[in-house]
């Protein structure tokens, strides 16, 4: 099977989770998602890294994003394991993880995701099947993936920049806009090429032109 590309409809599926079962497109909805996998249950970087999205819940929220977890373990495995991330992110603020979280046993649905490692040999469970590596789906309201992320099971992922991806992608659908190099919210936006300047001067009236090809321009948000 190919990889997952931008602009593919991201495939559905059905499956259990620690909020109930879900069907993949209708849990998205109207809504931004974001598809994130783990290793496996009680490991280290993972437990750090779902509390860290249980306490930015407001700012998914905020941005029409729902969050949905999956790791190689079942239901039972996961619920437990979420006490222990409440208790270990408890000593950075309040955590309390609401967001439901897949269980993939079977490595059904991360095989349709391609999320597998198939580099680590120390990756794998006591049945030698391979764990998935820690692998990020932005997924818009029309099932058509935005953004995808992959990192080696030893690096935790850095949400900020997840975030920051969201703003612009958000942004650039709203406006005609792209966004630069380190750029965050707030920062000024590249004018779309597709924008001729006689439109740039009714769209962004405080628009600059630095080359022919690069305007940059503030933008009220």
């Amino acid at each position: 099977m190919p990889s997952l590309r931008l602009g593919y409809t991201a495939p559905d599926f059905e499956a259990e989770t620690t909020a109930g079962p879900i069907k993949f497109h209708e849990f998205i909805g109207d809504s931004w998602v974001v598809l994130f996998s783990h290793p496996g249950d009680f490991t280290p970087v993972c437990t750090t890294e779902l509390g860290e999205v249980a306490r930015r819940s407001g700012d998914f929220a905020k941005r029409n994003v729902k969050v949905i977890g999956i790791s190689a373990n079942g239901l039972q495995s996961h619920r437990d394991w979420v006490k222990d991330i409440n208790d270990y992110g408890a000593k950075v603020g309040p955590t309390d993880v609401q967001f439901p979280i897949i269980a993939d046993e079977d490595r059904k649905i991360s095989t349709l995701y391609d999320m597998l490692d198939e580099q680590d040999a120390t990756n794998r469970d006591a049945k030698g099947l391979p764990f998935t590596i820690r692998t990020v789906f932005v997924i818009d309201p029309k099932k058509i993936i935005r953004l995808t992320i992959s990192y080696p099971a030893s690096t935790g992922r850095n949400f900020d920049e997840i975030i920051r991806v969201i703003d612009s992608l958000q942004l650039g659908d709203k406006h005609r806009i792209t966004t630069p190099v380190n750029w965050k919210k707030g920062d000024d936006v590249i004018v779309h090429p597709s924008v001729s300047n006689d439109e740039a001067k009714k769209l962004f009236p405080e628009f600059t032109i630095h080359k022919p090809y690069l305007r940059t321009t503030p933008l009220q948000v």
